[in-house]
């Protein structure tokens, strides 16, 4: 093999918009399949993007010996469940995130993964792999801002629209699975641990029973992160890398624009300001990338699995903080 199959469940608007055109960019894969639970939409979405193959469902899209990898952008309580059959279908899947609605949803998947070891499964957390989160991750391992002290984040947007399914809480609705995952993973990534506690506090939606804002506090050995996410907040997006001689300041963390340069700022202690700017790119085709690689190279995929599983614990832990009004350990 020298280029990955892939096929993807559902036409999430994640994968019609960013993901498959991202994935057809690259040229380590090429997207062959869609399926859909109705044929004339899985048709017509293959039609729109210059597909060769549509199916009336998920089942039939994992039958076919054609398709090397799944990408699976379904609502979030899909994830695990599609996912494991993606696997028993002998598919490497790349499963968008978070991986499950609660860590016991995850440990699931984790441990189907045991019994295939020959296949790849990732969290599709796309931000890690941009060059501006390298370049900050760089910046905070070599001590360039000093030992790292406090990250702050800020992920918001607006959307109180009942139908839409992040206002769904049956459905894994909810801002702190679908953004506050993103603060909770660079954290633990740029600490290089695990917080020890958390706090959290929310405000839940009274008409869809969904947590609209979420602000938490993550206590790790070297020091702390604080983050903010809502769904009914103006549209805001900033993270902030605290060190004891300098910071970071990034200015479109997750959202990282595909079609214009981004950006960084890198103060040193005695105020020296310095601008850091990033070439054009797109860092959902980079993530397709390295997971084909992975896959032709049968090397460890950039984000094992074992960490979105302690993701997921630590997204477990703030929802336990905000029922008991307390600190919570993180298990």
């Amino acid at each position: 093999m020298t280029r990955i199959r892939w096929g993807v469940l559902s036409t999430a608007k994640i994968g019609l918009a960013k993901v498959i055109p991202a994935i057809q960019a690259g040229t380590c894969g090429e997207v062959t399949a869609i399926s859909s639970r109705h044929l004339a939409t899985a048709q017509a979405a293959a039609a729109r993007l210059g597909l060769q193959k549509f199916y009336g469902s998920y089942d039939a899209l994992l039958a076919d010996p054609e398709i090397d990898a799944v990408y699976n952008p379904l609502p979030n309580h899909l994830h695990v469940s599609w996912s494991i059959k993606a696997l028993e279908a002998g598919k490497h899947v790349l499963c968008e995130k978070p991986i499950g609605i609660t860590a016991e949803d995850g440990q699931r998947l984790l441990t189907a993964t045991q019994r295939v070891p020959q296949l790849k499964v990732m969290e599709a957390f796309m931000y890690r792999h941009h060059p501006q989160w390298q370049r900050a991750c760089e910046l905070v391992r070599t001590e360039a801002i000093g030992p790292l002290r406090a990250i702050q984040s800020v992920f918001s947007y607006f959307n109180n629209d009942p139908a839409n399914i992040r206002n769904q809480a049956a459905l894994g609705g909810g801002a702190l699975l679908d953004i506050g995952c993103y603060p909770v993973s660079l954290s633990r990534w740029l600490f290089a641990a695990e917080p020890q506690r958390v706090f959290g506090v929310i405000d839940r939606d009274p008409r869809f029973e969904t947590d609209r804002h979420v602000s938490a506090i993550l206590e790790f050995p070297a020091g702390t992160s604080t983050l903010l996410c809502s769904t009914q907040q103006v549209p805001y997006q900033r993270v902030q890398i605290l060190g004891e001689r300098g910071s970071i300041e990034i200015e479109i963390p997750f959202n990282a624009p595909p079609d214009r340069p981004c950006r960084l700022w890198w103060t040193q202690g005695d105020g020296t300001r310095e601008e850091v700017r990033f070439e054009v790119c797109d860092q959902y085709t980079i993530q397709a990338e390295l997971f084909a690689e992975a896959i032709l190279q049968d090397i460890v995929v950039p984000t094992p699995l074992d960490d979105a599983l302690l993701n997921m614990r630590v997204l477990d832990a703030i929802v336990r903080s905000a029922s008991s009004e307390t600190w919570e350990q993180v298990s």
